[in-house]
């Protein structure tokens, strides 16, 4: 018999070299990569201490995510509104018969819309049409992925354009300088599987249960694919040397939510493994944690969790 998932966790460290998946712009000549200011603990005195490091926002990642969904939904035949059809950002928002025929009710419109399509139900969508704003929560949750002080380094690389005719008059070779980055990232990110295709307003399901697991399948596929190939800027010439990945995976079977802490902590796994303990002895059973230390491992975690277990189903509002 297979295990109910209400929720799931993924906290862990990603080693990424010379990569340059999220950058902020350009200035003249040299492009920016993106850098954020954190506070962590001294990993000797425990105290404190802030540090600007280099980061892949969770948008960077989520649309990573998105993307892998919108293949495996494709190749499953699972449903897409007009605009993941075309993996526009918009979504439902461009499927027009979607909008004009919006129903009175917001639970009505958060129906049509869960029934519609897949990717709107995990990604989550804001329905704004006229007076009206409807909103559908995510599924899926990002932290940003943070650069851990003292093992991520960025630095700026000298390049020229190619040019075929070097030394004839008119013809230049323009420079510039691109960045590329290495170090331990940390990684958190949390699913909310017993939402799969849930109404939150009238608090029932929109879909049956057949539909709910064939999304939960694409959805786990995603996260996993997400890791193997993390899309972003510059993989063309920059696509990162990923050498590692170690962390703990935390399910959760009951009402009860599957914890995460940051890996900009040193202690994060002894730290979740307590936690889960605390919680099992709240709700006896209700947390089992995965720990994974290599890409590899959580590959094999992700292939058990896809063949053994199903989306919690919420119980269904009375009346």
């Amino acid at each position: 018999m297979k295990r109910p998932v209400y929720s799931m966790s993924i906290s862990g460290r990603i080693m990424l070299n010379m990569h340059s998946l999220n950058n902020e712009g350009g200035e003249g000549i040299q492009i920016a990569t993106r850098m954020v200011n954190i506070v962590y603990k001294d990993p000797e005195t425990g105290e404190p201490r802030l540090a600007s490091v280099n980061a892949v926002s969770g948008d960077m990642l989520k649309h990573i995510q998105a993307e892998h969904l919108y293949l495996q939904a494709k190749a499953e035949g699972l449903p897409l509104c007009a605009g993941c059809q075309k993996f526009k950002p918009s979504r439902a928002l461009e499927d027009g018969d979607f909008v004009r025929n919006l129903p009175a009710r917001d639970a009505e419109v958060i129906d049509s819309l869960l029934q519609k399509c897949v990717i709107d139900d995990l990604e989550g969508n804001l329905i704004a049409k006229g007076n009206r704003s409807i909103p559908r929560k995510s599924v899926v949750e990002f932290a940003w992925v943070v650069g851990v002080p003292d093992l991520t380094r960025t630095e700026s690389y000298f390049h020229v354009r190619y040019a075929s005719e070097r030394g004839e008059e008119g013809v230049t070779q323009p420079i510039f300088h691109r960045p590329a980055s290495s170090g331990v990232y940390a990684v958190v990110m949390t699913l909310e599987v017993a939402r799969i295709g849930f109404n939150d307003i009238d608090r029932k399901y929109s879909i049956d249960q057949d539909q709910r697991e064939k999304r939960y399948k694409v959805l786990l596929e995603s996260v996993l694919y997400t890791f193997v190939e993390p899309n972003g800027a510059m993989r063309n010439t920059q696509n990162p040397h990923i050498l590692d990945f170690q962390g703990v995976v935390t399910v959760s079977s009951q009402v009860v939510p599957a914890p995460a802490l940051s890996p900009l902590s040193g202690n994060y796994v002894s730290d979740l493994r307590k936690v889960g303990d605390a919680l099992n002895g709240v709700r006896p059973g209700a947390i089992e944690i995965y720990e994974f230390n290599s890409m590899a491992d959580f590959a094999s975690v992700m292939s058990e969790l896809l063949s053994n277990t199903v989306p919690y189903s919420l119980p269904a509002q009375q009346g």
